[in-house]
């Protein structure tokens, strides 16, 4: 890859985060929470919205999706390594023209697309749950996902400590899941169930292939999401330069290796037909019944229990991640201060974990009363504004703004990976709700950032900045030349001493605001 950066060392005071994760831990961090509970709820929708075996379509475009948008964070991470990902690209490349509007948007939008993430793979626990007790009724299913969401809320306000130990045994877990699916079906293969495609399949030309296919995209992409994961913890990334771009190209490309043996082994065991019928138990536990009709009833409960696991330990790590989002934001003075607050005891963000607990069984809810579909267009939807555009604009309006910017990664074929990426993103914007019908996504999302537009300006007119006070230029991330000297600098990511997060570092006073 055409990246390459300087090693910053380690601070020697003490401040600041230490640059531990190397290549191989950020790629397996990013790969943990790509494949989560994801892949085994999503194969019976990717093959109802293709309507028959063609659906590896869905896996593949949705790569392509994730590997250009990934080669976008790929720049960004490189170029400006701190804490928090896209909080940091949006407040750097549109502080000039709108203050701090655009990462309040992020953080407004995160704190729901996050706990709706969260919540589909409480829905897709329940799902699979019912294999294990095939009487359970829509109500008790209903109360056993806001239990787990409960529990999971619970463990995480009595303050856990041992997180990585807890990935670990996630990523151990979700391997032997999707391992024992992957072998089970290749050693009973039928070729003939697998690509055999219905008349039609691939009539390009008419509207109903390519409301499939956009579909089929978004859901593609949801199973690819976390590709991004290590980017958000930048400053403690080693050499990030090199890292960062490697991390999220393998992660993707690995990723998409997994999901094309669980998709054609899965399309050669179980008649796709049985995917699309609500009564069969391939429609919700398509892995369970892989495991039954090959291996038997005993594997297929033991995986499904595997598969338990995964989708517990997936919401627990994404919880915990996802509630410190508004407070690193409010602690830098781009949200709400009460977010800012940590319990006096365990030291974690109370609001923030309350909130993202609410907003995940809010999220459950609606999944479970409608369909888990619906909910991932919500998610897709949301997420799509605020993040996917704004973040591909802003990698454009920081090449022509800062063209000097250090940039140890370069996007290959610039602009062409971010216009692929751009297309992709607004055919699944374009395409929400045609694909919900009478939900309303698009609606729903634009509704949620208008909100959030009124929001802000109840918080700038309280903390008298932008628009109803100066705006507050920081360019935290050093440009290339001598004078800035590459070894130099805090090791948490800005090369003039400031925080990764944005805020001041230590013992440093407060940026001058601009007149």
């Amino acid at each position: 890859m055409s990246a390459g950066s300087t090693e910053h060392s380690t601070p020697s005071d003490g401040r600041g985060f230490v640059r531990r994760i190397g290549p191989f831990q950020a790629t397996a961090l990013n790969m943990s929470q790509m494949c989560g509970i994801g892949p085994f709820v999503t194969i019976p929708l990717m093959v109802a919205a293709f309507g028959g075996p063609q659906a590896v379509i869905g896996f593949v475009a949705g790569a392509l999706l994730a590997l250009c948008d990934g080669l976008v964070w790929a720049e960004l991470s490189a170029a400006m390594p701190g804490s928090g990902g896209s909080y940091v690209y949006l407040r750097q490349a549109f502080q000039y023209r709108t203050g701090r509007l655009m990462p309040f948007l992020f953080v407004w939008t995160a704190m729901l697309f996050i706990p709706v993430g969260m919540s589909t793979g409480i829905v897709g626990f329940v799902q699979y749950l019912g294999y294990l007790a095939p009487g359970m009724g829509q109500t008790t299913g209903d109360l056993i996902g806001l239990g787990v969401i409960a529990l999971v809320v619970a463990l995480l306000w009595r303050g856990i400590e041992h997180i990585a130990r807890i990935t670990a045994v996630m990523w151990v877990v979700m391997v032997a899941s999707v391992g024992c699916v992957v072998v089970a079906s290749l050693t009973h293969f039928d070729a003939d169930m697998a690509f055999t495609y219905p008349a039609g399949a691939f009539a390009v030309t008419g509207h109903h292939f390519w409301i499939g296919f956009a579909g089929g995209l978004t859901i593609g992409i949801y199973d690819y999401l976390g590709y991004n994961t290590a980017a958000y913890l930048g400053a403690e990334v080693k050499d990030p330069g090199r890292t960062l771009p490697r991390a999220i190209v393998f992660s993707i490309l690995g990723i998409m290796t997994i999901y094309l043996l669980l998709q054609i082994g899965t399309l050669g065991v179980i008649d796709w037909h049985r995917m699309t019928d609500p009564d069969d138990v391939a429609s919700t536990s398509v892995a369970s019944a892989v495991l039954e009709e090959t291996w038997g009833k005993g594997a297929a409960d033991t995986v499904t229990v595997l598969i338990l696991v995964t989708a517990f330990a997936s919401v627990f790590a994404g919880l915990l991640g996802g509630s410190r989002v508004p407070y690193d934001a409010a602690r830098d003075r781009v949200f709400f201060r009460p977010y800012a607050r940590l319990h006096p005891r365990h030291r974690f963000p109370v609001l923030g974990l309350a909130t993202m607990g609410v907003v995940t069984s809010a999220g459950f809810l609606l999944g479970r009363h409608t369909d888990l579909a619906t909910l991932i267009q919500l998610l897709t939807a949301v997420m799509v504004l605020v993040q996917a555009l704004a973040q591909i604009l802003a990698l454009t309006v920081l090449r022509r703004r800062r063209p000097a910017l250090r940039r140890p990664y370069r996007m290959w074929l610039y602009p062409l990976p971010s216009l692929v990426a751009l297309v992709g993103w607004l055919v699944i914007y374009g395409y929400a709700n045609e694909n919900s019908p009478g939900r309303h996504p698009i609606e729903w999302s634009l509704a949620w950032v208008a909100l959030g537009c009124v929001a802000f300006l109840v918080w700038a007119r309280r903390e008298k900045v932008w628009p109803f006070g100066p705006k507050e230029i920081r360019e935290d991330f050093p440009d290339d030349g001598p004078e800035e000297g590459p070894e130099e600098g805090p090791d948490d990511g800005p090369g003039d001493g400031r925080s990764a997060g944005g805020g001041p570092a230590p013992g440093e006073p407060e940026p001058v605001p601009e007149p």
